[in-house]
């Protein structure tokens, strides 16, 4: 598409051309490659994607130069916890803290808020809970829970993009874990929305046999916390979940997968045409075990942190395309739930925060395996928007999506410290880490929401609904 030059003279420009802006840089990510390009803008849409002696005269530009413009990351996988345990985390700061991470797109856990989303009632909490704090987009997951089945359609009719369950206890009250039994019961519900069901795969009974086996056991060692979660308890929650997706042909997406020995499982099943869709996260193609100091409760996840070796095969498992996408599974808690003096892996929460850190985190790792900037927005922004069921009009920067985007410079290095967090509280295992890569602003719908550490402008995030 070409445009018109237009007068010199601004005040004789045409009203709808006066509202255009361009967005200019030598590395545009888009679906097509990376090229320098400029992105037109109109009314929080973007117009066009085109080279940049084609640009309209006499238009607004903003030219990024070096710095790369990748699209708004949608992370599909946060713990936001608000109504009900906002002093761990809420709406406010969750988003900001996206905004600073790059990403403009965020899809909301069922659990850790009160009351879970297991209701249309408590969606609607939630969304009241939200109103006129966020700083990007956001969504919401129903959950699946032992005596909610009559309630799933009806959240996807509110309008929620799916559904969470859990296979072992979450490690909180008021949101119960589901049997073989009761999910069974929930399936035909489930599949009849179309809508996908996000798995924590991990079933008790080897987590229970292990723990048992460790009695006595020195639970400030990472090395005790880790023989607890067994890869086992991960690859039978995977096979039987498999077998169910096989029966009920509903929509299966495995979160935060920690173990490559489920990858031929998931492998051999999408052979098998079944609708099954993979995640992981980026501690875990970070960390790994040996890494890991004895006491350092800040690495507690569920499943954990597995071997170095481990980690290389989940990056191999991304390559291949048996792993979808890249969430961050930001899971906050008051450090004083982390046990930072007790030391101890048995009694600390387990949850990793790492919105404002997860791009940088990701290119560190995959800029020193030869992957693209087009790697990561794959696995960031469109595996994620197409989970979340907002694929036409986040994850991409092309013709008719809307205008978010990230500008990131991929060179620049840093030691991450306190003030690149921007959520509640400011603890990371990632601190002390050196990192490439760094958020320089992020936009959305054309609008800075994020700049150089500074948060412009009121909160304009707005709830998407399927």
């Amino acid at each position: 598409m070409r445009y018109p030059s237009v007068a010199k003279n601004p005040q004789n420009m045409p009203g709808r051309l006066m509202s255009l802006s361009a967005y200019l840089s030598r590395t545009v990510v888009t679906p097509r490659g990376i090229s320098s390009a400029a992105v037109l803008v109109r009314d929080g849409i973007i117009l066009d994607v085109v080279p940049p002696g084609q640009l309209p005269a006499q238009i607004s530009v903003k030219d990024f130069g070096e710095a790369a413009i990748l699209p708004g990351l949608v992370d599909s996988h946060v713990h936001i916890n608000e109504p009900g345990r906002t002093e761990w985390e809420g709406f406010r700061t969750a988003t900001r803290a996206a905004a600073a991470g790059g990403c403009t797109s965020l899809v909301d856990m069922p659990l850790n808020c009160f009351p879970a989303t297991t209701t249309v009632r408590a969606l609607e909490a939630k969304r009241k809970a939200a109103g006129g704090q966020c700083y990007v987009d956001w969504m919401s997951w129903g959950g699946v829970v032992r005596d909610n089945q009559e309630h799933i359609e009806s959240l996807a009719v509110a309008g929620v993009p799916g559904f969470k369950c859990f296979l072992i206890h979450p490690g909180i009250d008021g949101f119960t874990m589901v049997t073989e039994r009761e999910l069974r019961a929930a399936l035909p519900h489930v599949a009849r929305t179309g809508l996908p069901l996000l798995v924590h795969a991990e079933l008790p009974g080897p987590v229970d046999q292990a723990t048992a086996r460790l009695a006595g056991a020195d639970w400030t060692r990472y090395h005790t916390y880790l023989q607890s979660r067994p890869d086992d308890a991960e690859l039978s929650a995977i096979r039987l979940m498999i077998a169910l997706c096989r029966e009920y042909r509903f929509r299966l997406h495995i979160v935060h997968l920690a173990t490559s020995q489920a990858l031929d499982l998931l492998r051999d099943a999408k052979s098998d045409g079944l609708p099954v869709t993979v995640e992981t996260c980026p501690h875990y193609l970070h960390f790994s075990s040996d890494r890991i100091p004895d006491g350092h409760t800040l690495f507690k996840c569920a499943p954990p942190i597995r071997s170095r070796e481990n980690c290389e095969k989940l990056w191999q498992g991304l390559e291949e395309g048996v792993i979808d996408l890249v969430a961050t599974d930001h899971s906050p808690c008051p450090p004083e739930m982390k046990r930072l003096e007790e030391r101890s892996f048995r009694t600390a929460w387990g949850g990793i925060s790492s919105l404002s850190l997860a791009l940088p985190v990701m290119w560190t790792q995959a800029t020193s395996r030869g992957f693209t900037l087009a790697d990561v927005a794959r696995w960031m922004a469109e595996g994620t928007s197409r989970l979340a069921g907002c694929e036409s009009r986040k994850g991409q920067i092309a013709k008719g999506f809307d205008a978010d985007f990230v500008v990131f410079d991929p060179e620049f290095e840093f030691i991450a410290n306190e003030k690149h967090l921007h959520y509640r509280h400011r603890v990371s295992p990632y601190l002390g880490e050196k990192l490439r890569g760094i958020v320089k602003a992020t936009y959305l719908r054309g609008n800075c929401v994020f700049d150089g550490g500074e948060f412009p402008g009121d909160p304009s995030g707005r709830e998407l609904r399927t």
